[in-house]
C-alpha cells in the first residue's frame, strides 16, 4: 500500500514499493543534511551569493528524480537538492559550486545554484521563474527533429512562476507539440513573500493546465508515498505518448525564500496546518509505523549522510581557489573548458 492510497498490490509489489520508499527517504535525508550544511557555511561567511533550501519540498523533488531514467532530461531548480541527488548529481558537484571551486561543473564561473551537466541530462538553471520550461521544450523538439528517441523532459517551478509570461508561452508550446514534458509545480503558498491569494484567482493552479489542454494532477506535497505515485504515473503517461503532464503539489516552504530571508510574512496558521507538516518527519513516521525501518537504522542513515557531507566539504575546502590572473575566460563551450574535456 502506498501511503495515503488504498490498493491491492502483490507481496512482490509491496516489497518494491517499500524499497523505493526507503531509497527516496535516504535521498531526502541526504538533501536535508546537505542543505543544512550550506546554511551553516553561509552564516559563517564561507559562501558568497544566495543559499536557497528545499526544506519541506524534498518529498516532491525526490519523486521527480526517481521517476526519471537515463536518457531523460531534468531541469531542477533552487529547491531540488533531493531530486538532483536521486537523478545522479554527485555531492561534490554541489559543494564545489557553492564554495567556488574551479574543479566544479561550472568552473567557479557562475552563481552557486546554476550548476549542471548537460551531457547526462542535468541542465544548469537559468532562472526559477519559468524559464527552464522552454529550454526543456527545445531539447525535446530538437530530439524529435533529429529522430532521436525523446525520453521525458522534466522541470519544476513554484506557484509564482505560473504567473510569468515564460510559463504560459512554454506550456502552450508543449501542449500544441504534444511534447513528453513533466512540469512540476510546487504550490508552496508564497512567491517569495507574495501569497497565492494575490497571484491568481482560479480555484487551483491545476486549472491552468486544463486551459491549455494539458493533463493535470494534484497531490499532497507533504506525503512522500502520494508524491511518488502521482509523479510516477504522470511521468509514465508522458513517456507513453500522453503529451505534457502538469502536477501541482500543495505544501509549505519551511524556510525563508533564501537564508537571507526570515520568512516573517508567513501566516502562523499555515505553519500549524496540514500544509506545514515536514515531509521528512512524515515519511520517517510512516516507515517506523509500518516497521519498514527501525530507529537505529534511520540513525545510521543519518550518520552516513552527515559523513558524506562533511567529507565532501573537507575535500573541497582543501582545493585551490580560482586564480583570476591565470583563468582562461573563454566560453565554457571552448574545447579546453567544455564538459568532459580530459586535457588531451
Amino acid at each position: 500500500m502506498v501511503h495515503g492510497v488504498v490498493s491491492h498490490e502483490t507481496a512482490s509489489e509491496v516489497s518494491t514499493i517499500r524499497e523505493t520508499y526507503l531509497a527516496a527517504f535516504r535521498w531526502m535525508l541526504l538533501a536535508r543534511i546537505l542543505d543544512d550544511k550550506f546554511a551553516s557555511l553561509y552564516r559563517g561567511g564561507k559562501i558568497h551569493g544566495g543559499v536557497f533550501l528545499g526544506r519541506g519540498q524534498e518529498a516532491l523533488s525526490v519523486s521527480v528524480g526517481l521517476s526519471l531514467r537515463k536518457g531523460d532530461v531534468f531541469a531542477p531548480l533552487i529547491r531540488d537538492a533531493a531530486g538532483r541527488l536521486a537523478f545522479g548529481e554527485p555531492i561534490l558537484d554541489a559543494v564545489r559550486t557553492y564554495l567556488g571551486s574551479p574543479l566544479g561543473p561550472m568552473r567557479a564561473r557562475d552563481g552557486n545554484v546554476h550548476r549542471g551537466r548537460p551531457r547526462t541530462g542535468l541542465l544548469p538553471m537559468i532562472s526559477h521563474l519559468g524559464a527552464m520550461i522552454s529550454v526543456v521544450n527545445g531539447i525535446l523538439l530538437a530530439r524529435r527533429l533529429k529522430g532521436i528517441e525523446q525520453g521525458v523532459g522534466a522541470t519544476c517551478v513554484g506557484d509564482g512562476a505560473t504567473s510569468t509570461g515564460a510559463f504560459h508561452e512554454a506550456i502552450n508550446l508543449a501542449a500544441v507539440e504534444k511534447l513528453p514534458l513533466l512540469l512540476i509545480v510546487a504550490d508552496n503558498q508564497y512567491a517569495y513573500s507574495t501569497p497565492t491569494s494575490r497571484q491568481f484567482a482560479c480555484r487551483s493552479l491545476v486549472d491552468k493546465a486544463l486551459g491549455y489542454g494539458v493533463a493535470g494532477s494534484t497531490v499532497d506535497g507533504t506525503d512522500l508515498g502520494a508524491c511518488m505515485q502521482v509523479v510516477g504515473l504522470a511521468t509514465q503517461r508522458a513517456r507513453n505518448g500522453g503529451g505534457p503532464q502538469m502536477v501541482v503539489a500543495s505544501l509549505l516552504r519551511l524556510c525563508g525564500h533564501g537564508e537571507h530571508d526570515d520568512a516573517g510574512y508567513v501566516d502562523p496558521e499555515l505553519k500549524r496546518s496540514h500544509l506545514g507538516r515536514d515531509c521528512l518527519k512524515v515519511a520517517e513516521a510512516h516507515m517506523l509505523e509500518n516497521h519498514w525501518a527501525g530507529p537505529g537504522e534511520v540513525q545510521n542513515w543519518r550518520n552516513d549522510a552527515m559523513g558524506q557531507v562533511e567529507e565532501a566539504v573537507a575535500t573541497v575546502q582543501r582545493e585551490p581557489a580560482p586564480d583570476p590572473y591565470k583563468e582562461n575566460w573563454c566560453s565554457l563551450a571552448s574545447k579546453n573548458l567544455c564538459e568532459g574535456f580530459s586535457g588531451a
